[in-house]
């Protein structure tokens, strides 16, 4: 990842592998399969996570009815990058949290 970071920023993943979830929700499908959906909502995210680097999910504007976001990896100790970026994605428009009515 050090490499990585020479090169680049930041990074923009996907955060999970579908919507969110229904509360309750045990199942998902994905890819055709239905595999449990616990499992499968940090594997995306874990493998960051574990290895230290910060990162920050942010809502992506119109997806549909359930949230759907992309994460932002920096490198370690830059979470400041994330932040500008995020806050350049909610101004253009592409990240927005949808707020209950």
């Amino acid at each position: 990842m050090r490499e990585t970071f020479r090169e680049v920023d930041v990074l923009l993943a996907p955060t999970t592998p579908f919507p969110a979830p229904r509360i309750g929700q045990e199942t998902i499908t994905v890819a055709g399969d239905h595999v449990p959906t616990r499992p499968m909502l940090g594997l995306y995210t874990q493998p960051l996570s574990f290895i230290g680097l910060p990162v920050i999910s942010v809502p992506v504007a119109g997806a549909g009815p359930l949230p759907l976001g992309v994460q932002l990896v920096a490198a370690p100790w830059n979470e400041a990058a994330l932040f500008r970026i995020a806050a350049v994605l909610e101004r253009a428009g592409v990240a927005a949290a949808h707020i209950a009515g």
